[in-house]
């Protein structure tokens, strides 16, 4: 594993104790608390020997609807989910929740952080469904924070003008496959190359984080910026 310090700054300083992980999620619908969790994908990132974002590793799982959730037609063929197909070897909301938040936890302590933020495209939606699937299961070892996001879409329409995932890879120089897209591995994969690729890009622009830093306005008599 590439080592989790870069020539300046760790990364738990680079976003103020937060560790960026990338979130897609697939759904049967857009209602959080009754429509099904069908697909969750997390992509952890780290830092490169040069002190660059590059992903890491992906944790997903199939998870199967819970129980009197709802399935909208229209978004399982948005998505071609069979959710009750037998080769999907689909787990509880229980057992993937666990899944994916353990190793999260493990490279949130690694990494020296406070927390992990979930890094999406349109984060609010993955982050509904995974509150309330913590909801339903009763999990008490969420590593995310509760509500601050990043969002690829706004970061990719401020770089790039483009705000639609795809035309957003296109735009930054990664490869899309259409016939992949809408699968939580996919579509979680793309979106931390993007984030990675802004932030990496930003971080040339701006001379890094560490030289803003020295650039801080001084604080006034009572403390205060």
């Amino acid at each position: 594993m590439p080592s989790p310090e870069s020539p300046n700054l760790s990364l738990s300083q680079r976003f103020r104790g937060f560790l960026p992980v990338v979130v897609d999620v697939e759904t049967a619908g857009f209602n959080a608390y009754t429509d099904a969790l069908l697909e969750i994908a997390a992509v952890t990132v780290t830092l490169d020997s040069a002190g660059r974002l590059v992903p890491e590793a992906t944790f997903s799982c199939h998870v199967e609807p819970f129980a009197g959730a709802n399935l909208d037609p229209r978004s399982l063929e948005f998505t071609g989910i069979d959710p009750y197909h037998p080769f999907r070897m689909a787990v509880t909301e229980r057992e993937a929740l666990e899944r994916v938040f353990a190793p999260v936890r493990e490279r949130v302590k690694q990494h020296g952080c406070t927390r992990a933020i979930l890094v999406g495209h349109n984060p609010f939606f993955d982050l509904g469904f995974i509150k309330a699937a913590v909801e339903r299961t009763g999990n008490r070892k969420n590593p995310f924070h509760s509500f601050t996001t990043f969002d690829t879409a706004t970061l990719a329409g401020l770089a790039f003008g483009q705000t639609v995932l795809a035309r957003a890879a296109a735009a930054c120089g990664i490869e899309w496959d259409q016939t992949r897209a809408h699968s939580a591995v996919y579509d979680a994969e793309r979106t931390a190359e993007l984030f990675c690729a802004i932030v990496n890009r930003w971080d040339a622009l701006s001379g890094g984080i560490a030289s803003l830093a020295e650039a801080e306005p001084p604080q006034d008599a009572a403390g205060q910026s």
